[in-house]
C-alpha cells in the first residue's frame, strides 16, 4: 500500500508493508523564530545571503562561509541533542539554512519525539525532517503549539478533559521543560496519547 502524504510544498510517498510494522518519519514544521537561541545574532543568515551576492571570488569565500556556518550550527544542534540525556545510535544531524535532517535510532518512541521537539524549538530552525528509527514502536504522541496564554493545565483541559492532568504533559516534554511555568508561544509540545 502507497500511502502520500502532502505538506505545503513536499510531497512524501511511502510504501506500508502490512506484515512490517510502520515506522513513520517525516518532516516535522516548527516556527523559526521561537525557542532556544543557540546560534548567535539572528543566524547570520542575512549575512550569508548579502556576501553571496558579491563578485564570483567573494562568492566562493561566502559559500565556504556558509558552509562553515551550516557546520557549527550542526554542532550546536548536537549539543541540543547531547543535551537531552537521551542515547541515540548513530546519530547523524546535517543543517542547511533553517531545515536539520536526523538521522539515528532510539530505543522508544518518546525518545524520538523529545529530540524532534528539542530541535524545533531552536530559534532559526522551521523544519525538522525525521529519519530516526524506533527499535520497539509505539503509537505516536500528538504535538501542540502553545499559544498566547496557554498554561500546561490548560492544555491538559484540552487534551484530557482534566486540568489536573498538566503533570503527564511536563514529564512527557522533560528534559525541554525544566519548569511548569515555562513555555512560550510557539513552542512545540508532546501530548502522550492516554
Amino acid at each position: 500500500m502507497i500511502r502520500t502524504i502532502i505538506s505545503s510544498n513536499l510531497i512524501l510517498k511511502v510504501t506500508l508493508r502490512p506484515h512490517l510494522k510502520p515506522n513513520l518519519m517525516g518532516v516535522f514544521s516548527f516556527l523559526k523564530n521561537a525557542g532556544a537561541k543557540i546560534f548567535g545574532r539572528d543566524n547570520d543568515e542575512a549575512a550569508v545571503k548579502a556576501a553571496a551576492a558579491k563578485s564570483a571570488a567573494e562568492a566562493q569565500a561566502s559559500a565556504q562561509a556558509a558552509e562553515m556556518l551550516e557546520r557549527q550550527r550542526g554542532v550546536l544542534l548536537r549539543g541540543v541533542v547531547d543535551s537531552t540525556g537521551i542515547p541515540i545510535e548513530n546519530l547523524d544531524l546535517t543543517v542547511n539554512q533553517d531545515a536539520v535532517t536526523i538521522y539515528g535510532q532510539v530505543m522508544e518512541q518518546p525518545h524520538k519525539e523529545k529530540i524532534i521537539l528539542a530541535l524545533g524549538n531552536v530559534t532559526g530552525i522551521c523544519t525538522v525532517d525525521d529519519r530516526v528509527t524506533v527499535v520497539n514502536p509505539e503509537p505516536e504522541a500528538d504535538f501542540y503549539e502553545v499559544k498566547s496564554g496557554d498554561s500546561l493545565s490548560k492544555i491538559a483541559k484540552k487534551f484530557y478533559g482534566n486540568a489536573m492532568a498538566y503533570p503527564e504533559i511536563f514529564e512527557a516534554n522533560k528534559p525541554m521543560l525544566k519548569d511548569v511555568n515555562k513555555i512560550y508561544p510557539g513552542q512545540m509540545l508532546r501530548i502522550p496519547k492516554k
